[in-house]
């Protein structure tokens, strides 16, 4: 266990208890740090606080952590659908049920563990050793393609492309229930559930969110569209779809408790992904076909 014990200084005055808590932990992500404020493992001058709590000079801040329990992650002989590799990317279609890197309940069989079998060292190292190369990220139950990073100025290239919002990502989906609209734009910041932390929901105090839809085709009480992220939030087109009453079939977690499908997942794939090569800068795109699974459906739907 780590006590950590820090005396706020003039820098400090008026900041956010979360803010200051990121510039003392470095090595911590923001949910980490909104996690243990909520779990109360946070007091400052021996008070549990809000994250929202601005500091005074001479606060103390007190906090224990548990030391990290050290995982060895193996190689395994997994395959990939690999759309393109060279010295500093790999493009994969990631299958649905197929979890991106270790995490508590999902050790082995993850796109990390096979892409470690594939490139062996050669991944970059800036999300730590439990997410090597990982630069971004889908669901485990949503299919299509993720870029995997070989070096650390490849990830660094990325992640900015990411944070810029000026990566193409385009997803298709299937929703209970006919669109009125043929097209339109959901605004509205997505923040994780204060009462169920593995979730994410609509709320005032979320990051900004923006997702574009576009209805391809309607059946009886289901419509396929295609969703553009113009943010990218964690299940930020799960989120945004169920707000506005269409939910993504096969979603349990937003969606609808009781399914009419015998399904595995969400139908959900990613199915374009474009960005400039961190190499040479040239516009690059994939796009991938939908699963089996995901045409069977559609046929389904169409002959009733």
């Amino acid at each position: 266990m780590e006590k950590i014990r820090y005396q706020c200084i003039i820098n400090d005055v008026d900041e956010r208890l979360d803010k200051v808590l990121l510039k003392i932990l470095r090595d911590k992500s923001r949910n980490f740090i909104q996690d243990i404020i909520f779990k109360k493992e946070v007091f400052v001058n021996n008070k549990v606080r809000k994250q929202s709590y601005k500091l005074k000079e001479g606060d103390v801040i007190e906090l224990t952590l548990e030391n990290p329990v050290p995982l060895l992650l193996t190689k395994e002989n997994v395959e990939l659908d690999i759309l393109y590799e060279d010295e500093v990317i790999i493009i994969i279609n990631k299958p649905q049920g197929m979890v991106v890197h270790p995490a508590p309940g999902n050790y082995d069989k993850t796109v990390v563990n096979a892409i470690l079998n594939h490139c062996g060292d050669s991944l970059s190292g800036i999300n730590g050793i439990m997410r090597p190369g990982i630069v971004h990220r889908i669901d485990k139950n949503t299919s299509g393609v993720i870029v995997i990073a070989k070096n650390d100025l490849a990830h660094i290239n990325l992640s900015r492309q990411f944070k810029e919002h000026s990566i193409k990502r385009k997803y298709i989906a299937l929703v209970e229930g006919v669109m009125k609209s043929t097209e339109g734009i959901i605004d509205k910041p997505i923040g994780r559930n204060k009462k169920i932390r593995t979730q994410m929901t609509i709320c005032e105090d979320g990051k900004h969110a923006v997702t574009h839809f576009k209805v391809i085709k309607t059946y009886n009480n289901h419509s396929l569209i295609e969703c553009t992220l113009m943010t990218g939030r964690t299940h930020q087109i799960r989120v945004h779809l169920n707000s506005i009453g269409h939910p993504v079939v096969g979603d349990t977690i937003y969606g609808f408790k009781k399914q009419k499908f015998n399904l595995n997942g969400q139908m959900l794939h990613a199915k374009t992904l474009g960005f400039y090569h961190p190499k040479n800068g040239k516009y690059i795109e994939f796009t991938t076909d939908l699963p089996e699974y995901f045409k069977n459906l559609i046929e389904v739907l169409d002959k009733k």
